[in-house]
């Protein structure tokens, strides 16, 4: 399936039905008093999360959701039937802006939660609401109003705990297949992984976290250059961010080019708890590699957990650190004393 992270839509919601000008007309009572109903409410348009979805590529094909309007008021004191709302779905993670304001309208992770982006107009009231002690047969009534209209840009931002960041070619991709039922494609060259990808990490049979890999930074990310500037949004929900450097290509410069980017992109981002997998360290000695992990650590003052994701070693130690990290993320602050 085509990964559609991000496009714009044109919404209209459904008219309020225009109240009804009627009057009673019956066998014994021929001038008989206004009866005008009203109109129904204008159908909203309506966003729900489906967990089941992982694109916005159905929005490619249907750019327009269009409500249906309310049904006008009849005679009798009859009311119009409301339109139907029109319920839409999304993928968790689908955040819903105003192309105009930049207003941000919904942001829907649940499962099963929904926003109205689009609100129906609501009815008008009929001529038997206008009646007075000195009008006794109003030929008045309302009309509908008209449903809410605006485009509205859809983005798409994973939901993981965990996002794994670093250049091109640093083995993010071969560490979520390592970990994870998730198949993104491997090759030897930079920009194999053009889209993000996600998998499910089992720690125990009962606990488990979702992890992003996220395509290669490169210097100039944030500012549109590479692949970068598509992708870094989708680590606005990561709890953790995980460096994949690569030990034997200059692994401190590729942590200040990625960490870099992403302060550019968000600096609020590196308030997050982080730490170095320093990938690919069965191509170096043992020796070198206690080395290249102390110079890191040192360097970044970050945990630095050394592995090769190509054959699986250091992996268990470095799911059980992110738990540990998770769960303690988790924790509520200790009240100050």
């Amino acid at each position: 399936m085509r990964f559609i992270d991000e496009t714009r839509i044109f919404v209209r919601a459904g008219k309020g039905g225009d109240g009804a000008i009627a009057f009673l007309r019956e066998k014994y009572r021929p001038f008989g008093g206004p009866a005008g109903g009203d109109g129904g409410n204008g159908g909203s348009v309506i966003l729900q999360v489906d967990e089941g979805l992982s694109t916005l590529l159905d929005f490619k094909y249907q750019p327009r959701l269009i409500a249906r309007d309310g049904e006008p008021g009849r005679g009798k004191q009859q009311y119009g039937h409301a339109g139907d709302d029109l319920v839409v779905r999304v993928p968790p993670g689908t955040v819903a802006i105003d192309d105009e304001s930049g207003e941000v309208l919904a942001d829907l992770v649940i499962p099963g939660s929904t926003a109205v982006i689009g609100a129906g107009g609501r009815g008008g009231q009929g001529n038997m609401h206008f009646v007075t002690s000195t009008r006794r047969a109003p030929r008045i009534a309302m009309p509908g109003t008209a449903g809410e209209q605006r485009w509205v840009r859809l983005e798409l931002r994973l939901v993981a705990e965990a996002g794994l960041v670093g250049l091109p070619n640093a083995g993010k991709s071969t560490l979520l297949r390592a970990l994870t039922a998730a198949r993104p494609k491997v090759a030897p060259y930079p920009f194999t992984t053009l889209t993000p990808n996600l998998g499910r990490v089992m720690i125990s049979d009962n606990e488990s976290f979702a992890i992003a890999d996220i395509p290669g930074l490169i210097e100039g990310a944030h500012l549109g250059h590479g692949l970068g500037i598509r992708f870094l949004k989708h680590l606005s929900r990561t709890r953790i961010l995980i460096y994949v450097l690569d030990i034997a290509d200059k692994p401190l410069g590729a942590f200040k080019t990625v960490r870099g980017e992403i302060e550019a992109f968000d600096a609020e981002l590196l308030a997050r708890p982080a730490l170095i997998a320093l990938n690919k360290i069965d191509l170096l000695t043992a020796e070198d590699v206690l080395d290249a992990a102390r110079e890191v650590s040192e360097a970044t003052h970050l945990e630095v957990l050394p592995i090769s994701a190509d054959n699986g070693l250091g992996l268990a130690p470095l799911v059980a650190r992110v738990g540990a990290m998770l769960r303690e993320a988790q924790q509520p602050s200790p009240c100050p004393t």
